[in-house]
C-alpha cells in the first residue's frame, strides 16, 4: 500500500419480507511512502491481520500514512453510514 492508491469497496444489505436492498460504495485511498520502521511499528503494535486490507484508517497508520481519500471515510472504516441512511429512507417510503 505504501506510495500507492487503492480502492476500498464496502456494501450494505437490507432484507424485508418483500425485497432485498444491496448498496455498494467505493473510496480511493492514497498512502504516502512509508518507512520500513513505520510499517514494522504498525504490524507489531496494532492488529493488522484482523482487518480486511490489513489496516485501520482510524488507527495510527491512517493518521500518519494516508495522504488523501476520495470518497467516504466511513466506507473505509467499514460501515458506509450514508448508504445505511439512504437505504432506510428508501425502505420506509415504500
Amino acid at each position: 500500500l505504501s506510495n500507492k492508491t487503492h480502492q476500498v469497496i464496502t456494501s450494505v444489505a437490507f432484507t424485508t419480507k418483500d425485497k432485498q436492498y444491496i448498496k455498494t460504495d467505493t473510496t480511493d485511498v492514497t498512502f504516502e511512502k512509508l518507512e520500513i520502521e513505520e510499517i514494522t511499528h504498525y504490524v507489531n503494535q496494532y492488529q493488522s491481520l484482523d482487518k480486511a486490507g490489513s489496516y485501520g484508517i482510524q488507527e495510527w497508520i491512517g493518521l500518519i500514512g494516508i495522504s488523501q481519500i476520495k470518497g467516504s471515510y466511513n466506507t473505509v472504516v467499514g460501515l458506509p453510514t450514508h448508504l445505511v441512511y439512504q437505504t432506510l429512507k428508501e425502505i420506509t417510503k415504500e
